[in-house]
């Protein structure tokens, strides 16, 4: 299968759903993390064009643990905008990863370009199949089925579908790690530890289902619903 994760910040589908792209990728499915904004407010210290390229680097790091491909979006951290420029990039970048699955934010995680990323990846899914919708990549023959993916510390989110990532999380913890400046930027921020904080959330889930850790998710809830937990790995 082709797999799309699409997140609104670099490290969002690490944290969210790393170990869950780690295993699709063992089994010898294709991988693809989409990247919507460059993260360039993300430093104390470094310029927006330093965070912005480090922050890239980063996350080519961070998918080249698992040999999945990147797409960079590159619009600014913190003003990801629903317009119709924005959801035409969006469907030629859908397009081009042209995945079987597709994982999304959630429309009530606490970062608004979460909010504003699920949102249009969830608008995209029957327009990139759209032929009269013209972009680089030709449309896809198939509306992609949607997951969408825990919140961030799994507030106010209600699972569905889970997947033990307990034989690879230290990957997963692998991937965390390659975006070392967004580790400084939220202690600096909020004075948390970045693996620390992630591995506590996936023990959280895991202890649902008697697993050491697990990532938890929803399939959208909006017609067509073109699959479930069976095209989970």
């Amino acid at each position: 299968m082709r797999i799309l994760a699409i997140g609104a910040h670099p490290d969002d589908v690490e944290i969210l759903c790393g170990g869950t792209l780690a295993k699709y990728k063992a089994r010898g499915d294709h991988v693809t993390i989409m990247i919507a904004t460059n993260g360039n407010v993300g430093s104390p210290v470094l310029s927006k064009e330093e965070i912005a390229a480090v922050r890239r680097k980063e996350a080519e790091a961070s998918a080249a643990c698992i040999g999945a491909d990147l797409i960079w979006m590159g619009y600014d951290d913190e003003f990801l905008f629903h317009d119709r420029e924005t959801r035409m990039a969006f469907i030629n970048a859908i397009r081009k990863a042209a995945p079987d699955v597709m994982f999304v934010h959630g429309n009530n995680d606490y970062h608004p370009d979460h909010r504003i990323c699920g949102e249009i990846a969830m608008d995209c899914r029957i327009p990139v199949t759209v032929p009269l919708i013209e972009t680089e990549y030709p449309p896809m023959p198939r509306i992609p089925h949607v997951f969408v993916m825990d919140n961030l510390g799994g507030v106010g989110f209600e699972p569905e579908f889970y997947v033990d990532v307990t034989d690879v999380n230290e990957m997963k913890s692998r991937m965390i790690r390659a975006h070392a400046s967004q580790d400084q930027w939220l202690n600096y921020q909020y004075g948390m530890d970045y693996v620390e904080f992630v591995s506590k959330t996936s023990a959280a889930r895991g202890m649902v289902i008697g697993v050491q850790h697990a990532e938890a998710f929803r399939s959208l809830p909006m017609y067509p619903v073109m699959g479930g937990a069976s095209l989970l790995p």
